[in-house]
């Protein structure tokens, strides 16, 4: 009689433990592949059957990334694109959505420029999708782990380096915040390996990598131009020729976008306070005055005066 009492009161501690057990979101199970990467339970995948990435941020980013994403094997839902992107532009595959879908299995932010709207971007993203759903959020003019304390779920934020031109990189630059689990990291590596690119661990740092020094090599060319000392052209071919670049600092600046290296480099003075990181007037003149001052636009004004 005494044993099956205490039998009967272990069962009943036990059953309390696991009652008040604290647990954390699972985001994945092992995965193996792009289709591995967690999906809400409430709702099914769509009837392709393929993973869908939900992408908002900058318009020419966000286009780069979801073209990548669809050549990944993955349906693309855009959402908070801005400028807007006409849904009847869109190729196969891509659409553009009012809402973050429920169904989607991933999300990238990619805005680089204003920070104000990154933030309403990611808190939505937070809101809106399930807990088990990792954001990848482009970490080059704030911190992840920045952007990680203005949600609640701040385990499944990570950064990464998202800008124009990067997306074709072999190698991805990920940056896990203070937050992140290794369940987290595990989702970034597989996102990045199903669209057949290597992941570079490096620290959670403003700028991360290859931003922080392409981004500075374009405004000390913009330095230069400004106290004419070479031509655009020439500056560009010494530094292919003379270093082996496959793109001259200016012609960098082009593909990247002067708005977003200028944003990259106030993200890293106000970071740092040092005069390195000081933007070039010129280049940030260049940023104000838009498309004008590309080869391509001078040329394609001259021949229409002609």
């Amino acid at each position: 009689m005494k044993a099956s009492t205490r039998t009967t009161n272990s069962r009943k501690r036990k059953s309390k433990e696991v009652g008040t057990k604290k647990r954390t979101p699972a985001l994945v199970r092992t995965p193996t592949s792009g289709r591995d990467l967690a999906l809400p339970k409430s709702e099914p995948l769509p009837s392709s059957g393929r993973p869908v990435a939900v992408i908002s941020g900058e318009r020419g980013t966000a286009l780069e990334y979801a073209s990548i994403c669809v050549t990944g094997g993955y349906d693309v839902a855009l959402w908070s694109v801005h400028p807007p992107v006409e849904k009847k532009d869109l190729p196969e595959r891509i659409t553009a959505s009012t809402i973050p879908p429920r169904s989607a299995s991933v999300a990238l932010e990619l805005t680089n420029v204003d920070q104000g709207g990154k933030r309403k971007n990611i808190e939505h993203l937070d809101r809106a999708l399930a807990p088990d759903i990792a954001i990848l959020s482009s970490s080059l003019t704030v911190s992840a782990s920045e952007q990680a304390s203005w949600i609640t779920g701040r385990h499944r934020l990570v950064g990464f380096a998202g800008l124009p031109t990067f997306g074709n990189a072999q190698v991805v630059e990920v940056a896990p915040t203070v937050h992140t689990p290794r369940q987290t990291m595990q989702v970034a590596r597989v996102f990045f390996r199903s669209l057949g690119k290597d992941v570079e661990l490096v620290q959670d740092r403003v700028g991360l990598v290859s931003a922080r020094i392409i981004c500075q090599l374009i405004n000390e060319a913009a330095f230069a131009l400004q106290d004419d000392i070479a031509l655009p052209e020439d500056i560009d071919t010494a530094m292919k020729l003379g270093v082996s670049y496959p793109h001259g600092p200016l012609e960098w600046a082009d593909r990247i976008g002067v708005d977003n290296v200028v944003a990259v480099l106030s993200a890293l003075q106000r970071e740092y306070q040092e005069e390195r990181y000081r933007v070039a007037p010129l280049l940030r003149n260049l940023a104000l005055g838009g498309t004008w001052w590309r080869r391509s636009a001078v040329e394609s004004s001259t021949e229409g005066q002609s």
